[in-house]
């Protein structure tokens, strides 16, 4: 494969700066395995829910993951495929 000097890599930064933080990087890396609401994962991680509520905000606002309604419960996924190959290859 040929480096493409004229790539901006400014998509592929973003996604790496959101990923930056070890809360954000656990919640993807478990979302990457199997969809989970917001109470599951703040017991996983053993966080408070104000705290991995905060995260996922943002992560949903990056377009990383979606929530989507269940009954009561929202269930999140990662969605960005970007995201996806960046947690495979750290695991």
């Amino acid at each position: 494969m040929e480096f493409n000097k004229n790539k901006q890599f400014t998509v592929e930064a973003e996604i790496l700066k959101v990923l930056g933080h070890p809360i954000r990087l656990k919640i993807v890396a478990g979302l990457c395995t199997r969809e989970c609401n917001v109470k599951h994962i703040w017991e996983c991680l053993n966080l408070p829910q104000a705290t991995v509520s905060q995260h996922l905000a943002l992560l949903k606002n990056k377009g990383i993951i979606e929530g989507k309604r269940e009954g009561v419960e929202v269930h999140y996924s990662v969605i960005n495929p970007l995201a996806k190959k960046i947690i495979a290859t750290l695991l």
